[in-house]
């Protein structure tokens, strides 16, 4: 697996000749971040050596490669999920090859329903911790002692001065902005009324499909964390409705903006 993701990164440096300072995962609904990148390369998934694709609609698997908000930054517009009949190796296979690109920071966004009373469709939240309910950990196996240890330490997935700086800078931008935990699940399936009770009694606040397997290999490779979710829909008694996969891209659409605004802001400060 080293050899390969080795074998990508080589691949990917040839095209783009310099080293990106910030990885970015656009989830659901969420690729519109691109728009406001000075785009130096675009690479179809398809055309990487080793490289899954995204098999989801509102995904379009390409990695994008260009400047934002001052700053080298590659994105993945379209992210593997594992409802898609994919493994945790192949999950995580990019996330590895941004590190051997050079990241410093990875940022992550996905569309998520939210479990907690106070939340409200389009709301934005920040993830300031995790429940892994996969049925298993992207680390288990042989551990790649090139990116990190054994048994990595997991008190603070997620940066707490990443955290701090989306907080304020929603703040100043008059955005509903809440931090909480976010549940990781399999999917494809919605959660039913007893499972969205279940996870706000594990201590959830929203839950969606992704994000956790890549969030845990970028923490054992000791790169810092910034994931935010838009709430596309509700697990909260009295308020739960049917609801499609087309609902959350709309919702997801319509709050992107804000998330953008968010991320790039804490770009530019870094």
């Amino acid at each position: 697996m080293l050899e390969k993701i080795k074998e990508t990164a080589t691949y990917i440096k040839n095209i783009i000749k310099s080293e990106p300072q910030i990885g970015v995962i656009l989830g659901t609904g969420l690729g519109g971040l691109v728009e406001e990148m000075k785009i130096e390369h675009i690479i179809d998934y398809k055309d990487i050596p080793n490289f899954p694709v995204s098999t989801v609609k509102g995904h379009h698997s390409r990695l994008i490669f260009g400047e934002f908000s001052g700053k080298k930054l590659i994105a993945m517009q379209g992210r593997f999920h594992y409802y898609e009949g994919y493994n945790m190796k192949e999950i995580t296979f990019p996330v590895k090859v941004m590190k051997l690109l050079g990241i410093e920071y990875l940022f992550v966004s996905n569309a998520s329903g939210g479990v907690n009373p106070d939340f409200h469709i389009g709301d934005l939240m920040i993830i300031d911790d995790q429940i892994n309910l996969f049925p298993e950990n992207p680390l288990r196996g042989k551990n790649e002692d090139d990116f990190g240890v054994r048994f990595p330490d997991m008190s603070e997935t997620y940066s707490a001065e990443l955290i701090a700086k989306g907080v304020e800078i929603a703040k100043e931008n008059k955005f509903t902005v809440h931090t909480g935990v976010y549940a990781g699940v399999t999917g494809p399936t919605f959660e039913t009324p007893a499972e969205y009770k279940y996870l706000r009694i594990i201590g959830a606040d929203a839950v969606g499909m992704s994000t956790v397997p890549e969030v845990i290999v970028a923490h054992h490779m000791r790169i810092p964390c910034f994931a935010i979710s838009i709430i596309t829909d509700l697990g909260v008694p009295n308020k739960i409705v049917e609801v499609t996969h087309e609902d959350v891209q709309n919702v997801a659409e319509i709050a992107e903006p804000k998330m953008t605004k968010i991320i790039k802001e804490i770009v530019s400060q870094l």
